[in-house]
């Protein structure tokens, strides 16, 4: 091997200083889609295709972007040397890549909400904490033991932007307050 060139494995793939292989990562890609049926699977094709390892989907078919076209965020697993090749490959498709690789959530917490969930339209809740820049809501739980007419509570575990913990939690106090209902302080996790 001459100086000043990357060793390079017999399959092509490059190695690492180590002995090692271009080592998959995450990534994080958010797209916008069509409303229209077979535009998730036409946006997972040319992932597959280029050889990364699907982790999640967040497909948000309920809500619309400014441009009218569904909101999905997309977490994959691969080598960073392909990473460009499935970005590449979905524009290929059409895809509207809106993001990729943008700092993704870091810091998770739980929230315990707990009143007349149902009468205050939990949905909204929801929508109102998804539509902040600081936080998603990954998980819900509900428990409503004594039927819809009685208090119930909602278990909400949301992913934050790194630092933006507190904003979130101002957020969900904000929304208690708003509806007469009582927030549990959260557990904090780290991932």
């Amino acid at each position: 091997m001459t100086e000043g060139t990357d060793p390079v494995a017999a399959d092509g793939d490059a190695v690492e200083p180590d002995g090692g292989r271009d080592r998959p990562q995450a990534h994080t890609v958010r797209l916008e889609l069509a409303d229209e049926p077979g535009q998730l699977l036409a946006a997972l094709r040319p992932i597959a295709d280029e050889g990364a390892n699907l982790l999640s989907i967040f497909h948000e078919r309920g809500h619309l972007t400014p441009r009218g076209r569904i909101p999905v965020e997309i977490d994959l697993e691969c080598p960073p040397s392909r990473f460009e090749g499935v970005l590449d490959a979905l524009r290929v498709e059409g895809i509207n890549v809106v993001e990729a690789d943008a700092e993704h959530y870091g810091e998770h917490l739980t929230v315990l909400l707990v009143g007349d969930l149902v009468g205050t339209d939990l949905s909204d809740t929801v929508t109102s904490i998804e539509s902040s820049p600081a936080a998603t809501v990954e998980d819900l739980s509900l428990s409503a033991p004594g039927g819809p007419d009685d208090e119930a509570s909602a278990r909400l575990r949301l992913a934050t932007r790194s630092g933006e913990a507190e904003a979130a939690l101002d957020l969900v106090r904000r929304l208690a307050d708003e509806k007469g209902l009582h927030a549990v302080e959260p557990l904090t996790e780290g991932r």
